[in-house]
C-alpha cells in the first residue's frame, strides 16, 4: 500500500462482442478479482456471468493517483490527480463514455461502512482530477473504472492511508431481511440465487414509505434505471453491475449477476427520484 501516489496495475481485462462505444449495450457487468500477489487490483469487464482472470490481458494500463497535499487527511478536502499509462508508460489521452462519464471511482473505507461513488473531471492533457474528502482517518480502497478508446472496460484499484482520527472496524454481517428504507423510500431486493458462480437477477423493488405504493417515476440516473456494485466482505471482488433494462422507471428494477466465490458480499444500489439519489446498502450470505 502506498500514500501521496498509488500506482495501480491492471491484471487483466476482456471486452464482449456486444458492448458498444458508450458503455451500453449486451455487458451488464464490470468484474475484478484481486489474485496478484501484491493486490494491485486486476480489472476485467464481461457479460453479466463473465470472470476473465486469465491475463490475456495483463499489464495493459497502469494508472497512478497523487494527492495534491502528498497526504490525504480526514475530513479535508484533497485533490486528486488520475494519469492512466498503456504498457509502453506512455499517457493515455483518448477515452471513451461510459453511462455518461470517462471514469468512474468508487471509494470503500476497510469495513464497508463507507461508499462514494463520484466522477473526476478530464482536464484534456493527459490527467483526471476530482476533488474529494474522507470522514475519518484509516485504509480506503479506491476502483478506477474506465473504457481506453477503442479498449475494453477497466477497472484498477489500490488501498490508500488516510491521516486522521479512526473509529473501530465492524464486522461485516449478514442482513436478516433485505428491507431498507432512505429517505421516505422503501426500498426491497430479492435475489434469485444465492448460489457463487449461478446466474443470479437481484430485483429492486421502490416503494413509498409512508403509501407502500410503488414508485413507476423512477428517473434515469448516469443513462440507466440504476446502478449497482457489489464488494465482497474483504473488497477483493469488485462487480460493477447495470441493469437488464435500462430504461425501466420502476418500481421493480432488474439486475443481473454471478457471484464469482461464496463469502459475504455488500451490495449498494443506487436510484435518482425526484432529482435526488438514492444509495441503498445490503450485505448478503452467498453459499
Amino acid at each position: 500500500m502506498l500514500t501521496g501516489v498509488l500506482a495501480f496495475g491492471l491484471l487483466a481485462a476482456c471486452s464482449t462482442p456486444k458492448e458498444s462505444a458508450d458503455g451500453h449495450g449486451g455487458s451488464h457487468q464490470h468484474g475484478t478479482t484481486n489474485s496478484s500477489a501484491n493486490n494491485d487490483g486486476p480489472g476485467d469487464h464481461g457479460s453479466h456471468g463473465g470472470h476473465d482472470t486469465g491475463g490475456h490481458a495483463a499489464d495493459n494500463y497502469k494508472a497512478s493517483f497523487s494527492f495534491a497535499s502528498g497526504t490525504a487527511k480526514a475530513s479535508e478536502n484533497t485533490k486528486l490527480n488520475i494519469q492512466v499509462t498503456d504498457a509502453n508508460g506512455q499517457a493515455v489521452h483518448d477515452f471513451e463514455w461510459g453511462h455518461e462519464k470517462l471514469m468512474h471511482l468508487i471509494i470503500v473505507n476497510k469495513d464497508l461502512s463507507y461508499f462514494n461513488h463520484i466522477h473526476p473531471e478530464w482536464d484534456g492533457k493527459g490527467t483526471f482530477t476530482i476533488d474529494t474528502s474522507f470522514p475519518k482517518g484509516g485504509e480506503y480502497k479506491v476502483f478506477a473504472d474506465f473504457v481506453p478508446k477503442g479498449g475494453s472496460g477497466t477497472t484498477l484499484s489500490e488501498w490508500a492511508k488516510v491521516e486522521g482520527e479512526t473509529k473501530p472496524l465492524e464486522s461485516v454481517k449478514a442482513d436478516a431481511k433485505l428491507v431498507k428504507v432512505v429517505d421516505g423510500k422503501e426500498v426491497a431486493l430479492t435475489l434469485s440465487s444465492t448460489k457463487a458462480k449461478d446466474e443470479a437477477t437481484l430485483t429492486f423493488t421502490v416503494k413509498d414509505e409512508k403509501t407502500k405504493e410503488g414508485i413507476s417515476n423512477l428517473e434515469q440516473y448516469l443513462g440507466a434505471v440504476g446502478h449497482v456494485v457489489i464488494l465482497s466482505e474483504d473488497a477483493e471482488q469488485y462487480l460493477h453491475v447495470h441493469p437488464i433494462d435500462e430504461k425501466a422507471s420502476g418500481p421493480a428494477a432488474e439486475f443481473m449477476t454471478a457471484f464469482p466465490n461464496p463469502g459475504t458480499y455488500k451490495i449498494w444500489g443506487q436510484f435518482q427520484h425526484q432529482g435526488k439519489v438514492l444509495t441503498v446498502p445490503y450485505v448478503v450470505e452467498i453459499q
